[in-house]
C-alpha cells in the first residue's frame, strides 16, 4: 500500500513551512508520526507531493530519517503542469488545489493508496482503519473474483475531536446516508462558541447562517483510502475545472472533496464512511504548535509512541 502525502501547501495562515516544524524533543515533524503509524499498519511506500524548491529540505529532514524504513518518492505540484490550451498567470504562487496535487502524483502511485495532509496528526487508529479497508477490499475481490475498483473510503472524525484552541477552522462536514455511504462533503468554517456549542458555516453558501452541529458530527480531515484505479478519474475532473474557471485561473482551485462530491453525485464512485476514535491535532495557526507539542508528549508518556520513533523500527531489507 502507498501513502500519498499532500505537502505542497504554502502554510500561509501558519506563517511558514509548517511541514518542517519540529514537534518533539528529537526534532521529528508531524509527518514523521504519520509515516511511523503507516509503517506499523503495513504501508510499504510513501509519495510526497511537494513544491520543487522544497525538495532539498524534505530530503535532508524527513527523507534522511525515513528512507531506510520505507520506499520513498518525491513528485512536484507545479502550475505549469496543465494542458497547453490553458494558461496559469505567471505571478500565481498558490497551488491549483489538492485534486491537481494528486493528479501530479499519478506516475508515482504504484498501488492502492491512502491520501493525507502533511501537517495533520491523524493518530494510529485512523491509519489502521484506512489500511483495514483496503485489505478487506482486496480480500473481497479475491474471494468473489469481482472488481470493486470504484469503492473507496473516507476516514471520519468526530467534529469535537478536530477543534483546537486557536479559533475557527475549515473542516469538511460529511453527509452520510443510512447505508453508511458518503453523500457529499461540505467544506465549512467550524468553531466553538463561548457556550461550548459547535457551529458551522458552509463556504460555498455564504448566505446560510452558521448552524449548530453535534460534537459527533463526522468530518473529513482529507484522509481517504483509494484503489489505484481512482487516479484514472482525476484528469476528467481537473479538465472540467479548468474549462469552468478558465477566466479565473489566477485564484481558482479544485480541492479533493469537491472532486469526490462531483463523482458521488454522478454515480461513478461509492465512498464508505469509516469512523475513527482518534483525536486530530494540527497546526493551522502558529499558536497551535505548543498544543501539538504537548499532545504528542502526552501520547509518548502514555506509551502510545516510543521516545525515539525511528530507533524503534527495523530498517527495510
Amino acid at each position: 500500500m502507498d501513502l500519498v502525502i499532500l505537502a505542497a501547501g504554502m502554510g500561509s495562515r501558519f506563517g511558514g513551512l509548517k511541514q518542517a516544524e519540529p514537534i518533539d524533543e528529537n526534532g521529528n515533524f508531524i509527518i514523521d508520526y504519520s509515516i511511523f503509524d503507516a509503517i506499523k499498519c503495513g504501508f510499504d511506500r510513501v509519495v510526497f507531493i511537494i513544491k520543487r524548491e522544497h525538495l532539498d529540505l524534505f530530503k535532508k529532514t524527513v527523507g534522511s530519517r525515513i528512507e531506510q524504513f520505507i520506499d520513498t518518492a518525491y513528485v512536484f505540484q507545479e502550475n505549469t503542469n496543465v494542458p497547453a490550451e490553458y494558461t496559469i498567470p505567471a505571478d500565481r504562487q498558490k497551488p491549483l488545489g489538492t485534486t491537481h496535487a494528486l493528479l501530479c502524483a499519478v506516475p508515482a502511485i504504484k498501488d492502492d493508496f491512502v491520501v493525507i495532509n502533511a501537517d495533520d496528526f491523524y493518530g494510529y487508529d485512523a491509519f489502521k482503519t484506512a489500511a483495514d479497508f483496503l485489505k478487506a477490499e482486496k480480500k473481497i475481490e479475491s474471494q468473489t473474483q469481482t472488481s470493486r475498483d470504484n469503492n473507496y473510503a473516507v476516514i471520519g472524525y468526530e467534529a469535537a475531536n478536530t477543534i483546537g484552541d486557536s479559533g475557527k477552522v475549515k473542516r469538511g462536514i460529511c453527509a452520510v446516508g443510512d447505508d453508511g455511504k458518503l453523500l457529499g462533503i461540505a467544506e465549512s468554517v467550524i468553531g466553538r462558541d463561548e457556550d461550548g456549542v459547535l457551529r458551522a458555516a458552509p463556504l460555498d453558501f455564504p448566505d446560510i447562517k452558521p448552524y449548530e452541529v453535534s460534537t459527533d458530527t463526522p468530518v473529513s480531515m482529507n484522509m481517504f483510502s483509494f484503489k489505484k484505479g481512482f487516479t484514472e478519474k482525476l484528469q476528467s475532473s481537473f479538465d472540467n475545472f479548468l474549462e469552468r474557471e478558465k477566466d479565473n485561473l489566477a485564484k481558482a482551485e479544485l480541492i479533493l472533496s469537491q472532486t469526490l462530491t462531483e463523482f458521488i453525485l454522478d454515480g461513478s464512485i461509492s465512498i464508505e464512511m469509516h469512523p475513527t476514535t482518534a483525536t486530530w491535532y494540527g497546526m493551522t495557526y502558529r499558536e497551535d504548535k505548543k498544543q501539538v507539542e504537548n499532545s504528542i508528549k502526552s501520547l509518548v508518556n502514555k506509551g502510545e509512541y516510543p521516545t525515539n520513533l525511528w530507533a524503534s523500527l527495523k530498517a527495510k531489507d
